[in-house]
């Protein structure tokens, strides 16, 4: 047997002839550390297979999932000032904002969209974490009540899923000013009658907390999201106390009356549908491809 011929050629073969495999091909999950297939990953909603680990999911992503065959309409939010109060720390405020719409290829941390969900008509917004935090600015304000605006006008429910950091502090006393103005908007939504859905994702905290993402009328929250107003490692330093094992934690408020739900994001979409339509007084969807039934219209009934 030639070893030459044998093992040392064919091994030189194989180093030059080796391809680049490209890095964004595999996600490591951050819990459990199983390497994930991009596409199967994609596929399950950016949940970890093995574990199920929820990791973060863009607005536009999860659109594509809730809205039927991925089809909806961008409703125009209003511009608001781009930097109200000239703010600089390392960097100043409109070069982060280059930055995370760069990063991202959104405009802002919200986006806000209607459609049909299930073949029940629904308006929609979402929060980017990657965009800033997901902070709540003016813009985020202005997307809300754009948002319920949008929900009175057509009749139609409004789910909101949040996902923030808090308050953008680049816009100072503004940003505060935002818990007031999304908690008048989703009172329209009240007085018209119109339900309210809040789902809850990892994390939301701070100021979004403490308004609009806390006054749904159904709570739901994906698993073991982090829900607070202030972080466990500040409450633990203020009250000097070890905190319980998952306080904060979807799972933990669920068992304290603090949610509705808990509720994995591959099943979100079948379980809102059955919320909303409940809630709409429509019956029920029909699973597959059978067509809803048409409800008889206000003239028919007259008729009759």
């Amino acid at each position: 047997m030639n070893w030459i011929t044998n093992y040392v050629r064919p091994r030189i073969n194989s180093i030059f002839s080796r391809r680049e495999v490209p890095e964004n091909l595999w996600s490591k999950c951050g819990e459990c550390g199983t390497m994930l297939f991009h596409r199967e990953l994609s596929e399950n909603l950016n949940v970890c297979t093995q574990c199920g680990h929820h990791m973060a999911i863009t607005p536009r992503e999860r659109f594509d999932d809730l809205f039927d065959g991925g089809v909806f309409v961008e409703v125009k939010v209003p511009e608001p000032i781009t930097d109200p109060l000239h703010f600089k720390d390392q960097k100043k405020y409109p070069d982060r904002m280059k930055a995370a719409q760069k990063s991202t290829h959104e405009k802002e941390a919200m986006l806000v969209a209607e459609g049909e969900m299930g073949r029940t008509p629904i308006v929609a917004a979402a929060q980017d974490f990657s965009f800033m935090g997901g902070s709540m600015g003016m813009y985020v304000g202005n997307a809300i009540i754009a948002a319920a605006e949008r929900a009175v006008k057509l009749k139609r429910p409004l789910i909101l899923f949040s996902a923030a950091g808090g308050a953008r502090m680049q816009e100072g006393i503004l940003s505060l000013m935002q818990m007031p103005r999304t908690t008048v908007a989703v009172q329209m939504l009240k007085e018209a009658g119109l339900p309210y859905i809040v789902v809850l994702t990892h994390p939301t905290t701070g100021g979004v907390t403490a308004s609009y993402a806390m006054l749904g009328d159904v709570q739901i929250a994906e698993p073991n999201a982090l829900i607070c107003f202030a972080g466990p490692r500040v409450i633990e330093q203020t009250i000097r106390e070890k905190l319980p094992e998952g306080f904060q934690r979807a799972e933990y408020l669920l068992d304290h009356g603090m949610l509705d739900l808990v509720t994995p994001r591959t099943k979100l979409r079948e379980e809102l549908i059955k919320i909303v339509r409940m809630l709409m007084k429509r019956p029920p969807a029909i699973a597959g491809e059978l067509p809803v039934p048409t409800e008889p219209s206000v003239e028919k009934s007259a008729q009759k």
